[in-house]
């Protein structure tokens, strides 16, 4: 096992699912709960289309990658970890570590509520609590959709799903600045200024604002 700060790369990743699923047992683990003595770094990364790597190579077991994320948080150091009551292994994320595929719509109007499915089966409301923020790079104007899902982890939409976002999104006055949203839950979530200027700050978006 890895001592404090140190690396381990020549960790078994079965045997390493194998202790990880021991932890999670059957849905979400207390992970924010869990303090273990024992901390090390792996060479895991969650690439920004959703892709686990282990050591450079893709994790093609969707079942394993599901059991991994099902421990994973995000700390105060703005680092991500697998953990269980034993151990902490840091791992690399390059944008989010859990990723929206697919997306849900019943109702419509004022009414209407929009649902996300993530890569690995978490599902989520769009509401107060799990408000949309689209981040936009100042350099290249590309936008980042991000939405919070469990503990700290966020979930970045991918493309196909932005676009069908942004298929139902409606022109409103939030703040006397014209910009294009959805509504879910009764809240107006904000995907960008009409004008394409930096964002507006995600609390102008309640509805009736």
């Amino acid at each position: 096992m890895a001592e404090r700060g140190t690396d381990k790369p020549h960790l078994d990743i079965a045997d390493l699912a194998e202790r990880m699923s021991a932890a999670a047992g059957r849905g979400y683990p207390p992970v924010d709960r869990w303090h273990p003595e024992h901390e090390g770094v792996i060479d895991m990364r969650i690439t920004a289309d959703g892709t686990w790597l282990y050591q450079g190579s893709p994790i093609q077991r969707a079942g394993m990658v599901r059991l991994f994320s099902t421990v994973l948080r995000r700390d105060d150091d703005g680092h991500h970890y697998l953990v269980t009551p034993a151990e902490k292994q840091r791992i690399t994320v390059d944008v989010a570590p859990l990723h929206i595929v697919e997306m849900f719509r019943e109702g419509e109007g004022d009414t209407q509520k929009l649902v996300f499915r993530t890569l690995t089966d978490d599902m989520v409301v769009l509401d107060a609590a799990h408000r949309l923020r689209v981040e936009v790079d100042p350099e290249t104007g590309e936008p980042t959709p991000l939405v919070p899902v469990r503990g700290n982890l966020m979930a970045i939409i991918l493309r196909s799903v932005f676009y069908d976002l942004v298929d139902i999104a409606e022109e409103r006055d939030v703040a006397g600045v014209a910009v294009q949203g959805v509504m879910s839950e009764g809240i107006f979530h904000i995907i960008g200024r009409v004008d394409g200027a930096p964002h507006l700050d995600e609390s102008e978006g309640k509805h009736g604002a």
